[in-house]
């Protein structure tokens, strides 16, 4: 496969999008070539991951259990599959599986370690895409916390209320 039609995937997804084309090509070279057959599964709940995977062909469900329901998204061409696999430590928090025939690029940990130490500015813009992703998270949390603050005091409001409601008809019924 050339390597014009590896690099192709990767300029679709903002985690790459503004890299230099030297750092994705180099980043596709390294990427093994993959292909996962249907019904295989790519990566599994709770077990550790070592590599992102790139979806180059084919068609994957991500399957998710809550209780005794099972849930099913499908992943298009184009989708990356653990993306901060290639990177640091994870476990994947779902299972992924091919739906058919799968074509893909594993890019794995030791590799993208490898390109990193060789290429400085590879670690400076995923280290500032990751920063982003956490003020990000941190903003959606504060959101959060402030919305269940305002929960909580308009739910001591409303027991407030009732309870001199409460008091008043006591009175009454007296």
């Amino acid at each position: 496969m050339a390597i014009d039609a590896l690099v192709k995937p990767f300029l679709s997804l903002p985690l790459f999008r503004d890299l230099k084309p030297l750092q994705i090509s180099e980043i596709a070279r390294r990427a093994e070539r993959i292909v996962y057959r249907p019904g295989e599964i790519i990566a599994a709940e709770d077990q550790p991951g070592n590599a992102a995977i790139l979806i180059v062909s084919g068609t994957c469900v991500r399957r998710t259990v809550d209780g005794k329901k099972t849930r099913e998204e499908f992943l298009p061409e184009g989708s990356m599959v653990a993306e901060l696999a290639m990177l640091v430590e994870v476990v994947h928090p779902t299972t992924i599986i091919a739906r058919d025939q799968v074509k893909a690029l594993k890019i794995s940990r030791e590799k993208m370690h490898e390109l990193i130490q060789e290429d400085a500015g590879l670690a400076a813009h995923f280290s500032s895409l990751i920063l982003k992703r956490l003020h990000a998270i941190a903003s959606d949390l504060l959101t959060v916390d402030e919305l269940l603050s305002g929960s909580v005091i308009a739910a001591k409001a409303l027991d407030t209320q009732l309870a001199l409601e409460q008091r008043a008809e006591a009175r009454v019924v007296q």
